[in-house]
C-alpha cells in the first residue's frame, strides 16, 4: 500500500470520508406482538386438547360412505347452483344495462328482492309452497302435487342458484361496466351486432374483473349449501349431524364436517388463483410469480451458493 504524499509541502492529504454503516432499526413491536398470538395460539390448542372431546373419533368418520355421499351431494349442489346463479347473473346484467326500461325494472326487482331476503328464508319458502300451490301443472308435458315435483334437492337447487343470480348479476354488470366504451363503437362500426359485440369482445375482457369475485360466490357456496340441511337434503352438514346423533359424538362430527369443508375450500382457492392468472394476461403488470415458482427459485438460489468458487493458486 503506497501514500501519496504532497510535494511542495511533505505532508499527507486528508482522508476521504468513511464509509456510512447502515444500522437497522429494531421493531420491538413486531416481537411482542409475535410472542402474543403464539401464546394465544398455544392456549386455543391446549383448551381443544384439555375439553371432553373424542378426538379419535373424526379419523374413524372421515372416510365413512355416508359422509362421502354427504361430500359428493355438496359439491354437486355448490356447481349445479353456481351454473345456475352465473348464467342468470349475466342475462340479468345484460338486462339491467338494457335501454329497454321494462327488462331493467325487471332485473332490478329481482335483484333487489333476492338480494333482501336471507337465504335461509328463501329456502323455507320454496319447501313450503305446496300451501300455496297445491299442484303444478305444465299441460300436456308435467303434472304432480307440489309436494312430490319440490323434493329437497330441488328445493335446495333453486333456493340457491336463483339467490346467487341476484348476486352474479351485479358482478357481471362491474364487468361489463369496466370495459371502455370505444369498444363496443369500433364492434358496431365494423357491423357487427349487439349480440356478437358482447360475446366477442366485452364479455372476454370483462372476464378479467368478474373472475375474483366469482371465485369468492364459488367458495360461498360452498359453504351456504350447509343450509340446505333444513329442507332435509342429505348434504355433508345433514351427514355429519346425523351420524353424530347415531355414535354419541355430535361436536366431533361437526368438527369432522369443518374439516372437509377446510379441505374443500382449499382446493377451490388453489384452482380459484390459477383462474386469475389466466385471465390476467395481458394486462399491463407483469404476472408475480406462482408458489411453486418461487420455490424453484429459493431452491435454485440456495443450490447456487452451496457451490464452491474457484481460484487461483
Amino acid at each position: 500500500m503506497t501514500v501519496d504524499i504532497d510535494k511542495t509541502t511533505g505532508d499527507t492529504p486528508p482522508a476521504g470520508p468513511e464509509a456510512i454503516k447502515a444500522i437497522p432499526v429494531r421493531h420491538y413491536g413486531r416481537y411482542i406482538s409475535a410472542v402474543v398470538a403464539i401464546a394465544l395460539l398455544v392456549g386455543v390448542v391446549y383448551a381443544f386438547s384439555q375439553g371432553k372431546i373424542n378426538w379419535d373419533a373424526i379419523p374413524d368418520y372421515f372416510f365413512d360412505d355416508r359422509i362421502l355421499d354427504g361430500v359428493g351431494k355438496t359439491l354437486l349442489l355448490t356447481v349445479l347452483s353456481m351454473v345456475i346463479g352465473i348464467v342468470g347473473g349475466v342475462m340479468l346484467a345484460v338486462m339491467r344495462l338494457s335501454k329497454n326500461p321494462v327488462t331493467s325494472s325487471i332485473a332490478w326487482f329481482y335483484i333487489w328482492f333476492f338480494r333482501g331476503t336471507p337465504v335461509l328464508v328463501q329456502l323455507i319458502v320454496w319447501f313450503n309452497l305446496g300451501l300455496v300451490f297445491e299442484y303444478i301443472n305444465l299441460g300436456p308435458f308435467y303434472k304432480d302435487e307440489w309436494s312430490d315435483f319440490m323434493t329437497p334437492f330441488l328445493t335446495a337447487l333453486l333456493g340457491l342458484g336463483l339467490n346467487e343470480a341476484a348476486y352474479m348479476a351485479e358482478i357481471c354488470r362491474a364487468g361489463l361496466l369496466s370495459v371502455d366504451e370505444g369498444q363496443t363503437e369500433a364492434s358496431h362500426a365494423l357491423g357487427m351486432s349487439h349480440a356478437k359485440t358482447l360475446r366477442r369482445i366485452v364479455i372476454p375482457q370483462a372476464m378479467r374483473v368478474i373472475v375474483p369475485p366469482t371465485g369468492n360466490e364459488v367458495i360461498n357456496m360452498l359453504k351456504t349449501t350447509s343450509l340446505v340441511s333444513v329442507v332435509q337434503y342429505p348434504e355433508l352438514l345433514r351427514a355429519a349431524q346425523d351420524i353424530g346423533q347415531t355414535s354419541g359424538a355430535p361436536a366431533e362430527m361437526l368438527f369432522l364436517a369443518a374439516a372437509w369443508y377446510l379441505l374443500m375450500t382449499s382446493i377451490f382457492s388453489i384452482g380459484q388463483y390459477y383462474l386469475e392468472r389466466y385471465y390476467a394476461r395481458g394486462s399491463s403488470h407483469s404476472l408475480p410469480a406462482t408458489p411453486l415458482q418461487k420455490i424453484k427459485a429459493n431452491v435454485l438460489s440456495l443450490s447456487s451458493r452451496s457451490k464452491p468458487t474457484g481460484g487461483t493458486a
